[in-house]
């Protein structure tokens, strides 16, 4: 739940910095004087309950696509839906259950990453400490540097040759249009790649078992029925779930 909460955090910051605020006011030139954005004293802005309510609002409608594209979701769910796949066990286990270890794994990789982008941006942000700009700018260019770690240059080359920009200084002069698409991109890759590698022993026990089948003329029977019970027996005995589980965790760098 604390992840959860620096995510939502996060997203705030991003979400109210990129709004264009001078629309608030214009809303109250033409009779909302429920979204309105003033200035203070020091250089700073204060908006209207109705604004921050509103703006929540769309936070929570983005969310879900911010933690499906910038974090290590995309690749943890395609490998463990390539992995129920090759087990051939339908629907064991549920949709529900791989998107839950999914989410919850993500978490526990990006764990290290949430803890910087709070402690310093969010949390200096919430106690008046810096403003809204600088906050910003250093959440995001923590997220970037994850992107751009587990990124393919290749991927991000061509991202940056479609966008016909660059060359950059560094990852954070890279923009976000460039680096998000990339990073998906690349997870794409590199998730079917790791499900690929997964999908092979058990592609093997099913080719003998089906060669085994039709030596004994038992072509009637469904090789996937008779196989089903060795590839969960093979996968018990190796911890296949820890093994899994830790083998995807410890190919992103954080």
């Amino acid at each position: 739940m604390k992840y959860i909460f620096h995510i939502l955090l996060g997203t705030t910051i991003f979400l109210y910095a990129s709004t264009n605020f001078a629309s608030a006011q214009s809303l109250t030139a033409l009779g909302l004087p429920a979204l309105t954005a003033s200035d203070v004293d020091g250089g700073g802005t204060t908006y209207s309950l109705s604004l921050q309510i509103l703006l929540l609002m769309t936070i929570m409608t983005v969310l879900p696509s911010l933690v499906l594209g910038m974090t290590a979701f995309t690749r943890i769910i395609i490998v463990l839906s390539i992995l129920r796949q090759a087990l051939g066990t339908q629907q064991t286990p549920p949709n529900q259950v791989l998107i839950a270890v999914a989410l919850f794994l993500s978490f526990f990789i990006m764990g290290p990453v949430f803890e910087v982008v709070y402690r310093d941006a969010i949390a200096p942000f919430l106690d008046g400490q810096i403003d809204i700009e600088p906050a910003l700018v250093e959440g995001l260019g923590r997220l970037k540097e994850f992107m751009v770690a587990n990124t393919r240059s290749d991927t991000l080359n061509l991202f940056v040759d479609l966008s016909k920009s660059g060359p950059f200084q560094d990852e954070q002069a890279i923009p976000l249009n460039i680096i998000l698409p990339a990073f998906i991109t690349s997870e794409l890759k590199t998730a079917f790649e790791i499900g690929f590698l997964i999908f092979l022993p058990f592609l093997v026990i099913d080719m003998v078992i089906a060669s085994i089948l039709m030596s004994l003329g038992m072509m009637m029977l469904s090789p996937m029925l008779i196989s089903l019970p060795f590839k969960l027996l093979l996968f018990v005995l190796v911890d296949g779930w820890a093994m899994t589980i830790g083998s995807l965790s410890a190919t992103f760098m954080v």
